[in-house]
């Protein structure tokens, strides 16, 4: 227990305690464990106090100085910490439920598995603050500053994060569910692993955000479209899926943005047996930033056949045909083919994009396939197993792809 006398000056107030101070410059109180509940400590003088284990239920402790303090394991329940200086302060396993920290100066505080849930820290200067593993649940920190902060492993479910400034945060494995995040600058903080439900995303820029891709969604979240456009779409479109927005949305999104559409989109049409190779040319343009589609990972069973290549054809830029020998038998390919040409007749522009597998294009009698040898410049994949082949093949596709170019 702390001296009975240290407590009776601090609860007398402010004046009392900085006269004893003055009187006692060369004391330094051992307060650990010590009972100072509903205590009155208003703009006190702690800096480097023990109130390791202090029971500071209901204290006003607010604008006090506290920094390099020991509060490890303190009972600050509902206490009233505002426009407190806490900077370096060890709040390791501390209880802070329902406290008032908002305005407060907690830089670099070490505030591992602290139980914050209800706490008002609105407006308080977390930079730098351990916060792994606390609980945050209902917690108010709009407008809150957490600039490097780590919040690895935390619980922010139903948290109010509007405003808050979490550039360079770690939330790996932190728990997001109902999270207020509207407003939240974000900017390369790290996402990895977090689980997020019904968490708000307004006027969010994603897109320097880490870890996105290995986000697990355990339900759906909400996502404005301010938050598309100030993400100028760069958001993995697993992100986007796992939040619930609908792939004819993701699809779209890409044009709705203000940054230009860097790529064309693409639907690739080809023979079942020439699968390889369309499926490697899918992979890696989607790597590359061109959103394309092809039908055995897109075409729903039971869809009509013709309406199905109409819409698709409509939907994408571009019909990028692979011409083999097999694909030549096609009756699918073919319809394909002359829906393309049928949509470039009526909107006066390019849309069908042939790429070759063999030579049987340039000896085919075939009248759709002599057309396009005639009129069209053809890709060549011959050597498509070859590495380098590849590359220089696929950059030439890439190239020929880019919206804009002629």
């Amino acid at each position: 227990m702390a001296n009975p006398e240290h407590v009776k000056i601090l609860k007398d107030g402010v004046k009392g305690w900085n006269e004893w101070r003055l009187n006692n410059s060369s004391v330094i109180p051992d307060f650990n464990e010590a009972d100072f509940r509903e205590a009155y400590m208003t703009a006190a003088n702690l800096r480097g106090a023990d109130l390791s284990g202090a029971d500071l239920f209901k204290a006003h402790i607010n604008e006090a100085t506290l920094t390099n303090a020991n509060l490890r394991g303190a009972d600050l329940r509902e206490a009233d910490l505002g426009a407190a200086t806490l900077q370096k302060a060890d709040l390791r396993e501390a209880k802070l439920d329902g406290a008032d920290i908002s305005g407060a100066d907690l830089r670099w505080a070490i505030m591992t598995k602290a139980h914050l849930t209800g706490v008002r820290a609105d407006g308080a200067n977390l930079q730098g603050a351990d916060l792994h593993g606390a609980i945050l649940k209902w917690a108010n920190l709009r407008g809150a500053d957490l600039l490097s902060a780590d919040l690895g492993d935390t619980d922010l479910s139903m948290a109010d994060l509007r405003g808050t400034h979490l550039s360079d945060a770690n939330l790996s494995l932190a728990k997001l569910d109902g999270t207020d995040m509207r407003a939240v600058d974000i900017r390369d903080a790290n996402l990895d692993r977090a689980q997020i439900q019904w968490v708000t995303l307004g006027n969010v820029d994603l897109s320097e955000v880490k870890g996105l891709e290995t986000v697990v969604h355990t339900g759906p979240s909400t996502m404005g479209i301010d938050t598309i456009y100030r993400s100028k779409g760069k958001i993995p479109e697993n992100f986007l899926r796992g939040c619930g927005i609908p792939d004819d949305f993701i699809v779209y999104m890409h044009s709705l943005v203000a940054s230009p559409i860097e790529f064309y989109s693409c639907f690739i049409s080809y023979s079942s047996k020439d699968h390889e190779l369309a499926e490697r040319l899918h992979v890696d343009l989607q790597s590359k930033g061109v959103r394309c589609w092809f039908a055995p990972e897109h075409m729903k069973i039971g869809d009509k056949i013709r309406s199905r290549i109409d819409e698709s054809i409509r939907l994408y830029d571009k019909l990028m045909i692979i011409l083999s020998h097999d694909s030549l038998e096609s009756e699918w390919v073919e319809s394909e083919v002359e829906a393309a040409m049928e949509k470039e007749r009526r909107e006066r522009r390019a849309v069908l994009f042939p790429i070759r597998l063999d030579d049987s294009v340039m000896d085919t009698d075939k009248a759709w396939a002599a057309d396009i040898r005639r009129q069209r410049h053809i890709g060549d994949f011959r050597e498509w197993k070859n590495h380098d082949s590849f590359k220089k093949a696929f950059e030439r596709l890439l190239r020929d792809l880019k919206a804009g170019e002629k």
